[in-house]
């Protein structure tokens, strides 16, 4: 390929737009996905269960469940993950079980918090630590 004027313009104009550009989009923190779950609201304990293994041999699949009986939504969050946030499960006024079971990807041993939304409209909690002993995401 022989360099011409007209390729090395096209290849600055590349090259500036590449540097304008933010490499990596910024992953929210915990306390951000929190905030914006509960819009600031006090977080209290309560109504919410969340059941995960005490132990993971592999970080790759680590089954979680979560329960409440009044809730409308529950946030689930992995506090040493690169990306905190789970999911977030939705229940309608209909659902016959606000109950919620999946296999999540752990990067190592850290905390797992599930907060719910409740009818009422306020918050509660719940946390449990995983010890992961084969990483999950790269680890």
């Amino acid at each position: 390929m022989e360099f011409t004027r007209r390729n090395a313009i096209a290849m600055g104009a590349g090259a500036l737009l590449v540097a304008g550009l933010p490499l990596r989009a910024s992953a929210a923190t915990s306390d951000e996905a929190i905030a914006a779950f509960t819009g600031g609201a006090e977080v209290g304990t309560g109504d919410i269960k969340l059941t995960a293994p005490e132990i993971a041999e592999n970080g790759n699949t680590v089954p979680i469940e979560v329960s409440s009986g009044s809730a409308t939504e529950i946030m689930v969050l992995a506090l040493g993950n690169p990306t905190p946030a789970v999911a977030t499960f939705k229940f309608g006024k209909l659902a016959a079980s606000r109950a919620a079971s999946t296999r999540i990807r752990l990067a190592g041993t850290q905390d797992l918090v599930a907060i719910a939304k409740l009818e009422d409209g306020s918050f509660v909690q719940a946390s449990s630590t995983v010890k992961v002993t084969i990483g999950g995401c790269g680890g």
